[in-house]
């Protein structure tokens, strides 16, 4: 597991960035109404308006701890990156799994 990204909660979600060796964006993973379970709970924006993936927030089974479950795609990908927001002392990272 590899942290990608580092965040700080804000009033709508998430506001921060996601590095990696061909990735550096400015991201937001914004909090959205839904009405199923399916649906994601948080849309994520790179760059302001570019649409990067969608999230679900989840709670760990060991821990009891809400996270929040990503899975961004882009074309430029080989594929979708699987990603988790955590909580570690004040900030969220995010963790590529």
């Amino acid at each position: 597991m590899a942290t990608i990204g580092t965040f700080q909660k804000t009033g709508k979600g998430y506001k921060g960035s996601i590095k990696t060796l061909t990735v550096e964006a400015e991201v937001e993973i914004i909090a959205v109404e839904t009405s199923g379970d399916k649906e994601p709970d948080f849309r994520v924006k790179a760059n302001g308006d570019i649409d990067l993936g969608a999230g679900w927030t989840r709670v760990s089974k060991k821990t009891k701890r809400e996270y929040v479950s990503l899975k961004l795609q882009d074309p430029t990908f080989a594929g979708p990156i699987y990603a988790n927001l955590t909580e570690q002392d004040g900030t969220y990272s995010l963790i590529w799994s």
